[in-house]
């Protein structure tokens, strides 16, 4: 793990008149690190994951890419720092086929200034092959796609534009079993690519087998940042629900180093 982090959030604050939704929140990614952020509705891991995709303004605080100070007024801000987010909606338009959602909004095209339809499928199948070499019907309306394969799309449309971070939403919120595994699967390729995401979740399992760290959020504060070998899911739990880690989490800590 490189030890200049991808990215870095310092003491990042948002207002909504006198309701703080992320209060002085600092958080750090790391190339190839997987990072669980975890609360209940409201905690405010959605609002701080907005701040960093630039669909948000922060109220106070920094964003630091590779060391260096940024400000972030708009998605496209983001992007152009190789920070990608993957919503829990996908934002994929259901009656074109996989080319035109990997490049809508960022075509290609030929010198004529004509839609370069060719370039555009033989781009879509290679970085697709790379995901999931069974991907063949890359001619089908996404709506007639499963969720598995949606959500390739989505990663696909993510990671072609030479992403470093990647924000992923519930990536498996309403998969089956299988595409779970696949999805699975495809986060720790995308890790070994040496790519920092951001694991936005409800899920506890999906953490504790994709996770390098989990950062647990409530009440717009960040309550607990630790190593996934560190904590159990039950200490996961009581930070989600309570705020805070069970008494006896320092001694069983201590009895496991000795």
């Amino acid at each position: 793990m490189s030890q200049q982090p991808l990215v870095e959030m310092i003491d990042i604050e948002k207002h909504f008149g006198g309701v703080r939704a992320v209060d002085q929140v600092s958080i750090k990614l790391f190339e190839g690190e997987v990072v669980g952020l975890l609360g209940h509705n409201g905690a405010g891991k959605s609002c701080l994951m907005r701040i960093l995709a630039g669909a948000m303004v922060p109220s106070s605080g920094e964003i630091h890419v590779n060391g260096a100070p940024v400000q972030f007024a708009e998605p496209n801000d983001a992007r152009a720092h190789g920070i990608e987010t993957i919503y829990q909606t996908l934002a994929l338009a259901d009656h074109l086929d996989a080319p035109s959602n990997l490049f809508l909004g960022r075509e290609l095209k030929t010198r004529f200034g004509n839609l370069d339809d060719a370039a555009m499928l033989r781009a879509a199948r290679e970085v697709l092959a790379r995901l999931n070499p069974n991907f063949k019907n890359l001619r089908d309306p996404v709506s007639s796609l499963s969720g598995g394969q949606r959500q390739v799309i989505a990663i696909a449309r993510a990671i072609y534009f030479d992403t470093k971070v990647l924000i992923m939403d519930e990536p498996t919120a309403a998969l089956g079993p299988s595409e779970t595994a696949m999805v699975a699967d495809l986060i720790l390729q995308l890790r070994a690519e040496g790519i920092g995401i951001f694991l936005v979740s409800h899920d506890i399992h999906d953490v504790f087998d994709l996770c390098d760290r989990v950062v647990v959020m409530n009440k717009g504060r960040v309550v607990g940042a630790h190593a996934i070998g560190d904590v159990s899911k039950d200490d996961v739990l009581s930070l989600i629900v309570k705020g805070e880690l069970p008494a006896d989490w320092a001694a069983r800590n201590l009895e496991g180093a000795q």
